[in-house]
């Protein structure tokens, strides 16, 4: 079968050891490199949670970010255990996940979404950032912009940037509008105006 060229029979018994491997191995391993990361000061994500007691586990084992949280549920826990709510913004930009998962406009305006990641759409991130602030979700441009700045940078310990502060990185974009889409007019890295 496909890549394997293995008979049915053979691809069973390939599913069947990957599962006892899995279940023998997966929660040690977990533990493992959790405790590897702490050690050194990596923040981890968990990954599509969906319930409280993924949450539970996620915390248990030192995550500081819900990386795409699949259901409200997840995201309120999440968000109320203290760890960041981070979700893609393609998400935002389509109205919804491409997956079926909860929307992450919706968690905005439940207001448990922190962060916004570029994930599959790297040029999505301002502009998802932008759509925030329409009426019906509400985030001031402030709160938007930070979704996409400060909260992901200090949640990843990069406490340098992030902000408009003495003392910071100035790694700044100056954006226009152009027919409704946000586009970036001039940037500066550190200070110094580059594009």
């Amino acid at each position: 079968m496909g890549k394997y060229s293995l008979n049915a029979e053979e691809m069973d018994e390939l599913m069947h050891r990957q599962i006892r491997n899995a279940q023998n191995n997966s929660d040690r391993q977990r533990k493992a490199i959790a405790a590897h990361c702490a050690r050194q000061n990596v923040p981890l994500a968990s990954h599509d949670d969906a319930t409280a007691a993924h949450v539970h586990e996620s915390i248990g084992l030192g995550m500081a970010i819900a990386e795409f949280p699949t259901t409200a549920e997840a995201a309120s826990a999440s968000h109320q255990k203290g760890l960041k709510v981070m979700m893609g913004a393609p998400n935002i930009i389509r109205g919804g996940s491409h997956s079926g998962n909860i929307a992450a406009s919706h968690l905005a305006k439940e207001g448990v979404l922190d962060i916004l990641s570029s994930d599959y759409y790297p040029s999505s991130l301002l502009a998802a950032a932008m759509k925030l602030t329409e009426p019906d979700v509400g985030f001031s441009l402030p709160e938007a912009i930070r979704t996409v700045s400060k909260t992901p940078a200090e949640t990843v310990g990069l406490c340098d940037r992030g902000e408009i502060k003495a003392g910071l990185f100035a790694d700044l974009i100056q954006v226009r509008a152009h027919h409704g889409h946000p586009l970036i007019h001039q940037v500066w890295k550190q200070g110094r105006r580059v594009f």
